[in-house]
């Protein structure tokens, strides 16, 4: 049976860069520098320009990974899109994606099939365990998973919705998982929902329970509250839940391989609050010169986090040949997921 490893590892930024002194003099939003960092660690994040989704960004992250892996799309058996900011509610962005990738370029077009996962923060880890578990079984050689989000169009930027805005940033992230017959690669993932927490983090406009789901005025245009309208999160329960979950699962994952986090070289955990990773970390142990942070110069990313830190850390070169890394990830459901790596 093959091992599955991280062939090569992509990302992508847009080019603007939103400060938090922007989100108080450009948009207008009663807040200050010192109030976010003090709460979250983020200084900045970065928004896309309009008329640029999450499958574009995917694919100029998914372009890099592929380079990276020495493979091109049409050498692809599967491709695995986690995003909870897809291009519309339907079809999925994997196939949009798809087309930005050239795929069906050419006298030789490939049907590569693909996937959406929408497990919002945790969805890259599942689609990690996803792309090995097929790599393992043999069904695939090269599996793509990219996670994308486009957060700047769905955010209330007003000080009604300063609590929330201030948190998530734009960027895509992407990794090829291909087969080897070498002892290396993802070794064991640990992955685990809770749907009593699904109210406490949610994005409610697509309540396809209701009649209309977007109530029609006399006009027949839809009209929809703000509650419907922006994210809603209770900040409270998602941390407690955030910090309890990714300290179980990184354990859980580590047990599994009979493993103690003085065995991991690395920890790549996701970019929801620097103040959640810390308590993890000092929880479990954890030196900081054993992480990595972004969150300060992006903001949360969701499904793109884990790979755009990996991006980082492999041309940083903190992440190289040898090195053991585990990655960690809670998000809304509530959905959480662990892996450990041997790079």
């Amino acid at each position: 049976m093959p091992n599955a490893f991280i062939s090569g590892t992509g990302m992508y930024v847009p080019p603007e860069v939103v400060t938090n002194n922007d989100l108080r003099e450009k948009y207008g939003i009663d807040t200050t520098h010192d109030w976010i960092v003090q709460r979250t660690g983020i200084e900045e994040r970065r928004f896309a320009k309009e008329g640029v989704g999450s499958a574009e960004m995917g694919a100029y992250a998914a372009k890099e990974a592929l380079a990276a892996a020495k493979i091109t799309a049409k050498d692809l058996d599967m491709i695995l899109f986690a995003s909870l900011s897809p291009d519309m509610c339907f079809p999925g962005s994997g196939p949009i994606m798809s087309k930005w990738l050239g795929l069906y370029e050419g006298d030789d077009p490939k049907f590569v099939p693909t996937l959406d996962i929408r497990n919002q923060c945790s969805g890259f880890v599942y689609g990690l365990a996803t792309a090995a578990s097929m790599v393992k079984a043999g069904t695939a050689k090269h599996v793509l998973v990219v996670g994308s989000e486009t957060h700047s169009a769905a955010l209330d930027m007003s000080t009604r919705g300063r609590t929330v805005t201030s948190l998530f940033g734009d960027g895509a992230g992407a990794v090829v998982v291909s087969a080897t017959e070498e002892d290396r690669g993802i070794r064991k993932w640990f992955l685990g929902a809770d749907g009593r927490g699904a109210d406490a983090l949610k994005l409610p406009i697509w309540d396809i329970r209701k009649r209309p789901y977007i109530a029609v005025n006399e006009r027949g245009n839809g009209e929809v509250p703000p509650e419907m309208l922006w994210p809603q999160m209770d900040g409270k329960s998602v941390f407690k839940n955030a910090v309890e979950r990714m300290c179980m699962c990184l354990m859980q994952a580590c047990w599994d391989l009979q493993l103690s986090t003085n065995d991991i070289d690395l920890f790549l955990f996701h970019q929801a609050n620097m103040r959640i990773n810390q308590y993890v970390a000092q929880q479990l142990g954890i030196p900081d010169e054993k992480l990595v942070h972004n969150i300060h110069k992006y903001g949360n990313t969701t499904a793109a986090t884990i790979p755009l830190l990996m991006t980082e850390a492999v041309k940083s070169g903190k992440l190289v040949r040898g090195k053991r890394v585990a990655v960690v990830a809670f998000g809304a459901g509530f959905t959480w997921g662990s892996a450990i790596i041997d790079w």
